[in-house]
Parts: C-alpha cells; sequence; structure tokens
C-alpha cells in the first residue's frame, strides 16, 4: 500500500464519447513510464446487474448509487496500492446523466433530494487532481451494440459541461479531435509524474 494518497484523475461526458479508451492511454503511458494505475469503471454495467434504472431512466436512488460505487471503487483501488486511481466516470458524470434523464421525461425532483445529490457528488472533488471532461461530437457513431437515444446523449453532453461550468470545476475539456486527445494523455502524464517525484 503506498504511504502517500494516489493521484486520482477522472473522466465524465456523454456515452460513446471516448472516455473509457481516453483512459486507456494514459494508464498505458503511466505503465510504461513505472507507475501503478489502477482503472475503475463498468459501474452502468453493475447498476443494471443490480436492478437499477439507468440511461433515459435514472432515477435518484441509481443515481446515489452510482456515486457511492465510483467513490467504494476508488477507495479499494488505493487500498491495492495504485499510485494512480483514472476513475472511469467522475461523480458529477452521474448527476449529469440524472439531469438529463429528468429532462428527456419532463420531470423535476425535489429540491432537497437534488441538494443531497450534489453534496454527495461534490464532497468528491477535493480528492481529484485532474477531471477530464469529453465532448460530445455528434458525427462520431456510437457502439452498434448499444440502444441509445440521439436526444438523450446530447442532453448529457450538454448537462456535464453545464454542471461544470455552475460549479466553476476546473476541469480540461477533450474533443475528439486527435490533438485534443493526445493534449489530454500528456497533461495527465505530466501532472503525475510531477507529483509522483514531489
Amino acid at each position: 500500500m503506498t504511504t502517500n494518497p494516489p493521484i486520482r484523475i477522472g473522466v465524465l461526458g456523454a456515452h460513446s464519447t471516448g472516455k473509457t479508451m481516453l483512459l486507456k492511454r494514459i494508464e498505458m503511458e503511466l505503465r510504461g513510464n513505472g507507475m501503478a494505475p489502477v482503472r475503475t469503471g463498468s459501474i452502468g454495467k453493475r447498476a443494471a446487474l443490480n436492478g437499477l434504472p439507468k440511461m433515459q431512466k435514472h432515477t435518484a436512488a441509481s443515481t446515489e448509487w452510482i456515486i457511492a460505487q465510483g467513490i467504494a471503487d476508488e477507495i479499494a483501488a488505493a487500498a491495492r496500492g495504485a499510485d494512480v486511481i483514472l476513475a472511469d466516470r467522475a461523480p458529477y458524470d452521474a448527476l449529469a446523466y440524472f439531469n438529463a434523464a429528468l429532462e428527456f421525461r419532463g420531470e423535476q425532483i425535489d429540491d432537497l433530494e437534488r441538494d443531497r445529490l450534489l453534496l454527495l457528488a461534490s464532497s468528491q472533488l477535493p480528492k481529484y487532481d485532474l477531471l477530464l471532461a469529453t465532448v460530445l461530437d455528434e458525427t462520431m457513431p456510437v457502439q452498434a451494440k448499444h440502444d441509445y437515444d440521439p436526444r438523450y446523449r446530447v442532453l448529457v453532453d450538454q448537462h456535464t459541461h453545464a454542471l461544470l461550468i455552475s460549479e466553476e470545476i476546473p476541469h480540461l475539456r477533450v474533443t475528439s479531435d486527435p490533438d485534443s486527445q493526445a493534449y489530454a494523455v500528456v497533461q495527465a502524464l505530466e501532472m503525475c509524474l510531477t507529483e509522483a517525484a514531489v
């Protein structure tokens, strides 16, 4: 187990915008530089296995479970001795999906419930050293095995970036442009190497 808290990099954004691939690239670069990153993920699949609604059907309960599961995964990764935790879906990601689902369905939730979920997500922000927010490129196809509603996908993208801006959360926007992707990888690698040298 490491004696220092691991470096944490989180990614968030609409589905099929390259989040997992981006983290895989960062993971590969870190391993090539002698670091021991751990990548978390598959929370959506696990939510479905537990009978929780997702995507357009997200509820406050499923959102809370996803945020809590992400927190638990990161704690477990730190316990396993990760130098760097690569969080595939940082807590605000779940909020964006939920807010998009509410708008998609034309629903509202109680202010206290919304504030409670926001507090849960925001309580994790100080742990992150870098947040990467992917930007939707509607010309890029989604994976064929998924049945995504295109309007919902756009809403997720809009709510992701609106949350980051409204909450004044420092982050790096990552587009589908190869130069933007490469820049994000370099920024993550340089930050991790700098932090590790301290």
